[in-house]
């Protein structure tokens, strides 16, 4: 009888997994009685300096703003050809907009593919945004592996 387990994934296929960018969900912790928040995220990622890059809207009504400071962790999953896989990071944002065009973090930044989804009432063009970077103080990955039982 075949069975599934799951086993972790070495830096190579994580940094296989995450590509130059994709998806996930990044959650930003709250007060311990209320909920984490949480939103869908395009991401782009920096496998020689293992650090993920988002480009968030933060529009005056959003809750974002409250969070923002806030510790965080970003999950992206998928199911592959081979079995589902997935990656978590966390840490803390630090935003890069502001930073010199030359400075190493963000010539990393455009070496990174985030994709642009658009999920908002209005244009994208017509909304502000600022780039963050995530230097994940823990990354994990976990890949489904099938056995036989």
């Amino acid at each position: 009888m075949e069975g599934l387990r799951w086993v972790q994934m070495s830096e190579s296929e994580m940094n296989e997994f995450l590509g130059t960018g994709g998806a996930g969900t990044l959650s930003f912790s709250t007060e311990i009685e209320d909920s984490p928040f949480s939103l869908p995220v395009s991401y782009g990622y920096d496998a020689d300096g293992k650090a993920f890059y988002f480009r968030l809207a933060l529009p005056p009504e959003s809750g974002k703003k409250e969070v923002i400071d806030n510790p965080v962790t970003f999950v992206t999953h998928e199911r592959t050809d081979d079995g589902w896989r997935s990656v978590v990071a966390t840490g803390q944002l630090t935003e890069v907009s502001d930073m010199p065009y030359d400075a190493t973090v963000v010539q990393a930044m455009w070496a990174v593919d985030i994709p642009e989804v658009d999920i908002f009432d209005q244009p994208p063009e017509d909304m502000q945004f600022r780039q963050f970077r995530l230097d994940p103080q823990t990354l994990t990955g976990h890949k489904e592996v099938k056995h036989d039982s």
